[in-house]
């Protein structure tokens, strides 16, 4: 699907739960959205009030959390717990289901997808008369760009 076309999807999606929930359809709140369905990565709710602010927009840090919590609510946005404390999110709407990598050294994410998983979570969906919708698993390790970092910081040490 090309940008203008899923952004202006999205942006009906999210029109459509604001009035149904009687929500104000505010400026900021689409700012945001926009933002957020530009973007290409996982983040957290400090960055993208820091993005914002350098982009020269007039958004207090309240409305990006309220913002972010509603677009959760209408399944536009996923909120991640990658276990550092801190909520991380990414745009969710028409995208493929995939699974996370976390780097315990400098906090990376990565995307991958193995239909295997999805077989799985069929299986024993079916095996234990299960119904799952979604699924989510997250891998955590040491990023091969960590793993040089500190085989030459020990190489230094021992030099």
């Amino acid at each position: 699907m090309k940008q203008p076309e899923l952004q202006h999807q999205v942006r009906q999606v999210f029109t459509d739960y604001l009035e149904k929930n009687q929500q104000r359809k505010t400026n900021e709140r689409f700012i945001i959205l926009e933002e957020i369905y530009s973007r290409s990565d996982h983040f957290d709710a400090e960055s993208l009030f820091t993005e914002l602010k350098k982009k020269k927009f007039q958004i207090s840090r309240a409305t990006v959390y309220n913002t972010l919590e509603l677009l959760v609510a209408c399944e536009l946005v996923t909120k991640h717990q990658f276990g550092n404390n801190m909520a991380r999110y990414e745009k969710s709407y028409g995208y493929r289901q995939h699974d996370h990598l976390i780097c315990l050294d400098c906090n990376k994410v990565m995307e991958f997808c193995d239909p295997r998983i999805h077989q799985i979570s069929t299986r024993m969906g079916d095996l234990l008369n299960f119904e799952i919708p979604h699924h989510s698993l997250i891998l955590y390790g040491h990023c091969r760009g960590c793993e040089i970092k500190e085989q030459l910081a020990k190489k230094k040490s021992i030099a």
